[in-house]
């Protein structure tokens, strides 16, 4: 692999590809991200960085349900999680991430 076709498959891939992209204001195909869409994502992210948290188990717990329900099935992340002593999946996790699968 080319040293360009791999440094363009690490910039799509990966958790920080979109901060990434975010940060240099164009999107993952090369084309520049709207000044509009940008100053709104950046509104919304202040917001967010000033909100109190909750802990870090919780964080993780809500990352690993939101990303890993993409990947994957219902059964195998609930026993993961009980595995790893997370609270279970709860019903609205269940019926928003697996409802309409």
């Amino acid at each position: 692999m080319s040293s360009e076709t791999n440094s363009q498959a690490s910039s799509t891939t990966g958790a920080d590809a979109v901060d990434e992209a975010i940060a240099k204001g164009i999107d993952l195909d090369g084309s520049p991200i709207p000044e509009a869409k940008l100053s709104l994502y950046q509104k919304v992210m202040g917001l967010e960085a000033g909100r109190q948290r909750s802990g870090v188990s919780n964080t993780m717990r809500s990352r690993i349900v939101r990303i890993g329900a993409k990947h994957i099935a219902q059964e195998e992340l609930n026993q993961m999680l009980i595995g790893a002593d997370f609270v279970p999946l709860k019903e609205k996790e269940i019926a928003f991430y697996y409802g309409s699968k």
